[in-house]
């Protein structure tokens, strides 16, 4: 396994030195962002569920922090989060409603646009198994506070949560962030964790997808050359592959996505206000 390169590594260790603290989950709460919910003190950390999924829980006896995602359709009102030890409670808390703006792209492959009765039958299976790993959620708790860029962007391609639509029909919405970087630049893992799943999909490409615990599930989706192996431990900074524009893409950029208890988020959420400022700087 490849480590981060050295011109790199500083940049990295320059950020996690900031710390910075003020994390943009403390934001009100909208629909495809992040609820920070407080939890009643306790000795022991807590378990908590939304939606009929394990939360993230963080912090140090006795207190605690549940860090919830919020569906992209789910529409503005009170939300509940059902606490199930060390005492049963029911924890309201209200999120806003955001509309994400449309975007139409024009691609030349039609198969990207309308697969065969063979092509989707891979990609139903591939569905599938993306599906089970983002629904994955193990005791290890992720470091939030050192999440980093998983690449240098020269420039952000397409934001969370867009309306998308290819060659005039609708799709799902954008689950992530697409980073506009140069073909065959190195891409780190922003987080230590296990790396899930490391192969080539219709759609994505070749992709990595890595579970940081308690339900903090990351994707990478068209890179040229993978890395890393499904199984496989891998610290902070380790590299997993290079940039490319396999799969459905019009060119090379990496496509970021970040799951919380099953729920895709926006990733810049989980970064600090001076990476934030690099994406807001090249949009």
């Amino acid at each position: 396994m490849k480590t981060m390169a050295q011109n790199i590594k500083p940049l990295f260790l320059a950020l996690a030195a900031l710390n910075l603290s003020c994390q943009a989950w403390t934001v009100a709460p909208i629909n495809g962002g992040i609820a920070q919910v407080t939890l009643p003190d306790s000795d022991s950390r807590p378990q908590a569920s939304y939606l009929g999924h394990p939360v993230l829980i963080e912090g140090q006896s006795p207190h605690w922090q549940a860090i919830v995602g919020i569906p992209l359709d789910r529409p503005a009102g009170t939300e509940y989060l059902e606490v199930s030890s060390p005492q049963a409670a029911r924890l309201a808390f209200t999120i806003s409603h955001k509309d994400y703006p449309e975007q139409h792209i024009t691609l030349r492959n039609l198969h990207m646009v309308n697969p065969s009765a063979a092509e989707l039958q891979r990609i139903h299976q591939e569905l599938s198994e993306e599906r089970q790993d983002f629904a994955i959620f193990d005791g290890r708790t992720p470091a939030l506070a050192d999440m980093h860029l998983p690449v240098q962007p020269t420039a952000l391609d397409s934001a969370f949560g867009l309306r998308r639509f290819f060659n005039g029909e609708e799709r799902a919405p954008h689950s992530g962030l697409d980073l506009q970087a140069q073909e065959g630049q190195a891409v780190y893992a922003p987080l230590g964790g296990r790396v899930l799943l490391s192969r080539d999909l219709y759609f994505n490409g070749g992709t990595v997808i890595i579970d940081h615990g308690q339900g903090l599930i990351s994707m990478y989706c068209h890179l040229s050359r993978i890395e890393v192996a499904a199984g496989q431990n891998l610290a902070a900074g380790a590299e997993l592959g290079r940039v490319g524009h396999t799969g459905r893409a019009t060119g090379p950029h990496l496509h970021w996505s970040v799951s919380l208890n099953d729920v895709r988020i926006d990733p810049s959420l989980l970064l600090d206000a001076g990476q934030r400022q690099q994406l807001t700087g090249h949009h």
